[in-house]
């Protein structure tokens, strides 16, 4: 996965698989966790961009790829 709309698109298939018992609860859990961490790191580079009067450029976000 490359951006948030695909992290999002995963998210739902975890959910899916574990509504379908195709999918443990822990290893859902842990899927959700990592999934947490990558949101936070984004939520965290923005609050950097904001403190420094940047523009950010973040593909996760965007979902555009990097040059």
């Amino acid at each position: 996965m490359n951006n948030l709309n695909e992290l999002r698109e995963e998210l739902s298939d975890v959910f899916a698989s574990l509504k379908a018992g195709d999918l443990s609860a822990k290893d859902a859990k842990e899927l959700n966790n990592a999934a947490g961490k990558m949101i936070n790191s984004a939520k965290l580079e923005l609050e950097y961009y904001s403190l420094t009067k940047q523009t950010p450029n973040i593909p996760f976000i965007s979902g555009k790829k990097s040059k």
